[in-house]
């Protein structure tokens, strides 16, 4: 590539570690090699920023890439939102992050770098990876995508038929991992949710958030379980999870098909909202090196065969359930996808 062509950055901040990524003028991505490192949000806002800032300059130098080469850049970071760019308190990061203007910040930081202004958007994360894999899944196709992701939280998307996140008039657009979960279907109690709610909200019932809740129940249907009397915290066995799924571990399979139902019954309540042509999962469970091919179509096929049964024939006949394709990167991906997006619409 010409090195004087403009491309557009995406950040990815998540609760444990940030990654960046970018795309041409033409949206083709610049590199699929996953480049992250630690958020270090315990150590507040002014670290992450440089943090984010560095890893940026980092996948510059790679490429053989310059910052006057940056024509803008997205920022994909878990909400809710006060107001654009303005953090609210989000489940995931710390609470000392509440009321952060990390889009001040940030601009004034990537001003100060570049020596210039640089257009900077900040969206949800999981709004932001659904747009990437939204373009990834579509091609030249003019069809609707919702896009679930689960991973620490539940990340969440709805894009257009002109590949552009639903996001609200609040922001809180598609923020669906806090929606209670119908737990008369589930037959299970009602958890405690790191947002602070009690009443059951779906993301606990299908993310590594609510892994050590379900793995608690499920010993008490399986005592004799060597996890029952195993050394380490709740999380600490709960994490061990989808490695003994891999084997073949009856008792994880069984929590997985507990939460592949669970959002079975997610996709067809969010169908029945917003009819999409496309459903993309993502999310480590669809991690092509964590695991296998057979653990990957039975948890989409359980997720297929319980939606199948809420939503209505027509869409049952055009549906498509399908894993993420870009991975861990999607999300800095489709920040940069946004960016670009701003300037020249899709």
């Amino acid at each position: 590539m010409s090195a004087t062509q403009n491309i557009f950055i995406g950040t990815d901040s998540g609760a444990t570690t940030s990654k960046v990524g970018g795309v041409w003028t033409d949206g083709r991505i610049i590199s699929t090699k996953l480049l992250q490192r630690p958020t270090n949000a315990q150590q507040g806002s002014t670290a992450v920023i440089q943090g984010w800032v560095e890893a940026i300059t980092g996948f510059l130098k790679l490429h053989d890439l310059t910052w006057t080469q940056v024509k803008g850049v997205g920022l994909a970071i878990p909400g809710p939102y006060l107001s654009y760019g303005v953090l609210g308190r989000s489940a995931n990061l710390p609470a000392s992050l509440a009321g952060w203007n990390v889009h001040n910040d940030y601009s004034r930081a990537l001003a100060e770098t570049a020596g210039r202004n640089i257009p900077l958007i900040v969206g949800n994360d999981g709004m932001f990876g659904g747009v990437a894999e939204a373009a990834k899944v579509r091609g030249a196709e003019k069809y609707s995508v919702l896009m679930l992701c689960p991973g620490s939280g539940l990340g969440s998307a709805f894009i257009d038929a002109n590949g552009l996140p639903l996001t609200g008039d609040t922001l809180a657009g598609m923020e669906t991992a806090h929606m209670p979960a119908p737990l008369q279907v589930l037959n299970m109690k009602p958890f405690p949710c790191g947002c602070g709610r009690t009443w059951g909200c779906i993301e606990t019932y299908t993310t590594i958030s609510g892994l050590p809740l379900l793995l608690a129940e499920a010993l008490t249907r399986h005592p004799e379980h060597p996890l029952a009397t195993a050394p380490g915290t709740p999380k600490e066995k709960a994490l061990t999870l989808r490695g003994l799924a891999q084997q073949g571990d009856p008792l994880a399979l069984e929590i997985f098909d507990f939460q592949a139902r669970a959002m079975g019954v997610h996709v067809a309540n969010l169908t029945l909202a917003l009819d999409p042509h496309y459903v993309v999962i993502g999310g480590g469970l669809m991690d092509l090196e964590a695991t296998t091919v057979e653990f990957r179509e039975r948890y989409l096929g359980i997720i297929r065969t319980t939606a199948d049964q809420y939503i209505w024939p027509t869409q049952r006949e055009r549906i498509k359930i399908v894993a993420a394709s870009l991975g861990e990167l999607s999300q800095a991906i489709g920040a940069a996808l946004a960016a670009l997006y701003q300037q020249h619409p899709a």
